[in-house]
């Protein structure tokens, strides 16, 4: 070969190696190592990044709600109201934070890639909304790092995967639960007041269950509002005044879960199962220092059964939700989402 050649074979050699160099920097990014994951036992006092508890025998059947807490960035599972699995997860970066508010899974792959990151596989993906926020495993670095979507370690995604369904309960929260955006299912923890509302009717409260006749039953109620909202599988089937329920009541949100027992006066026992935020409200001392409607709270009261999930909040809800596939609520900012998983 003359020099010419040899040379110009030198250049193209050092050149194509350099491309692939650029490549394999920005690879990373976008694919990056899925973390494993590691079992540690229940009551573990130091919670490392891919740790996680995983219990399911202690209540292996009925409801499961999930509650993703944001500011501990840690995932809570619990089946008919006990708590049968905790992990580590990693949410929305900030310029991307992960939306608050109830969710329902909407849609479940067991493999699947990112439709913005070409490579970027998101096993055991469990969709919350169709503008891309989504539950799957993903590498975990001990902080904040998605592009909005939910975490976790690989292996516990798969064992989460194996207890859900379409329609069961997610619940995001943090301190503030103020979110940009997200779409319905998910009545979102608006973080603001003063939003426009449909008013109640003279009878104080709306019940339409025959919008939603099966799937899990979950109730919010705001005491910023003054309101209290009904959902069966993620749709609202009713929603009702609360009087003398005011901000000075509750701090921050709390998440109960219905038991099998009552008291001696009928009324419904309730675990406390996470709060962010401040101290769960004792629910039966505050009941009795509410006014709800009677026919209304006789509606609700039937569809209560052991698992069902209560919110409590110091939050204004957003009345603003449509349930159908496509329709994008905008609770801050006038943002476009997307409609790709992130």
């Amino acid at each position: 070969m003359n020099p010419r050649n040899l040379m110009r074979s030198k250049l193209t050699i050092l050149c194509t190696g350099l491309a692939f160099a650029l490549v394999l920097a920005v690879v990373p990014a976008a694919v990056a190592a899925l973390t494993k994951g590691r079992v540690v036992a229940p009551f573990t006092s130091e919670f490392k990044p891919g740790d996680y508890v995983w219990h399911p025998e202690v209540s292996p059947a009925g409801p499961v709600v999930i509650i993703v807490s944001l500011p501990d960035q840690v995932m809570y599972v619990y089946r008919n109201g006990v708590r049968i699995g905790r992990s580590t997860v990693s949410t929305g970066k900030p310029g991307k934070r992960t939306p608050t508010g109830e969710f329902t899974v909407l849609q479940k792959k067991v493999s699947h890639e990112s439709n913005i990151y070409k490579g970027a596989k998101m096993p055991h993906m469990q969709r919350l909304t169709w503008s891309g926020i989504a539950m799957h495993a993903g590498q975990l670095p001990g902080y904040p790092a998605s592009a909005g979507c939910v975490r976790m370690p690989e292996n516990f995604a798969e064992k989460l995967y194996s207890v859900t369904s379409a329609g069961t309960t997610v619940i995001i929260a943090d301190n503030n639960s103020a979110p940009s955006h997200t779409t319905r299912p998910g009545a979102l923890f608006s973080g603001r007041t003063g939003t426009s509302r449909q008013p109640l009717p003279e009878g104080g409260f709306v019940w339409t269950p025959e919008k939603a006749t099966k799937g899990p039953v979950s109730i919010i109620v705001s005491a910023n509002d003054g309101v209290a909202h009904v959902f069966r599988n993620g749709v609202e089937i009713g929603r009702a005044s609360v009087g003398g329920l005011s901000p000075r009541m509750v701090s921050g949100t709390h998440v109960f879960s219905a038991l099998a027992t009552v008291d001696s006066d009928g009324r419904r026992d309730w675990l406390s199962s996470t709060s962010i935020g401040g101290r769960p409200p004792h629910i039966k001392d505050l009941a009795k220092r509410v006014a709800i409607p009677p026919a209304f709270q006789q509606d609700v009261q039937s569809l209560i059964t052991p698992g069902t999930t209560l919110i409590v909040t110091d939050q204004p809800v957003s009345p603003r939700t449509h349930s159908a596939p496509g329709f994008n609520i905008l609770t801050a900012e006038d943002t476009t989402s997307t409609s790709k998983v992130r």
